[in-house]
């Protein structure tokens, strides 16, 4: 059973690798149905005064996707960002910056998701309040998808839309380290690791990119 939360000493003997590997270890418990059970009575009591997360992971905001619950997590075990299609921000990064540089996490997770609902409203030009400027944060993914698969450019095709679901984590993380030179100085020092992966709706396995 979980019912001890990380301490700061626990935290500070984690690898970004090794944090990347608990995460998949939990995802292969869930896919499973071996989740663990936990004793959030006492992950509460114990973080009541602090939290030594060990990831911070950039997710969309879809329903089918609770992030605790797919990679088998408790309460003070990972940080959530969450906004549809799981680009970055300046809020996002600051909230990353913060988890890492400030909380001591040890691994940034973008992890996108089958059929995205957001990704296809891309794919399809979706025009509708402030919808319109959000989905042009995965415009440039869109583009990419359109010089690599062939077919229609559109929702419509299936092939397209999963080429620009992993494009799209695969050009946060480049704008991360672009726009981050807190994250990028850190990754590149050994302190962290930043990687993607992509959640399958279907098997509700999580594979890296």
């Amino acid at each position: 059973m979980k019912n001890k939360a990380i301490t700061k000493e626990a935290q500070s003997n984690m690898t970004g690798n090794s944090v990347l590997q608990d995460l998949l270890e939990g995802n292969k418990r869930f896919v499973e149905g071996n989740s663990q059970a936990t004793d959030n009575s006492a992950l509460v009591n114990q973080t009541t005064g602090g939290q030594f997360p060990k990831a911070v992971v950039l997710s969309c905001i879809d329903s089918r996707v609770p992030v605790e619950t797919v990679l088998d997590q408790a309460i003070g075990d990972i940080f959530v960002a969450r906004v549809a299609g799981n680009f970055e921000n300046t809020d996002i990064l600051g909230s990353l910056e913060y988890s890492c540089k400030a909380a001591g996490s040890k691994l940034v997770l973008v992890l996108g998701h089958e059929s995205c609902g957001a990704v296809k409203a891309a794919c399809d030009g979706v025009e509708l309040g402030n919808i319109t400027a959000m989905l042009e944060n995965i415009m440039p993914a869109v583009r990419q998808s359109a010089e690599e698969i062939d077919g229609e450019a559109n929702s419509s095709n299936k092939e397209f839309v999963a080429k620009t679901v992993e494009n799209n984590v695969k050009l946060t993380i480049e704008r991360i380290r672009e726009k981050s030179q807190i994250l990028k100085e850190m990754e590149d020092n050994g302190e962290i690791s930043i990687v993607g992966g992509v959640y399958s709706l279907q098997t509700g396995k999580v594979e890296m990119l």
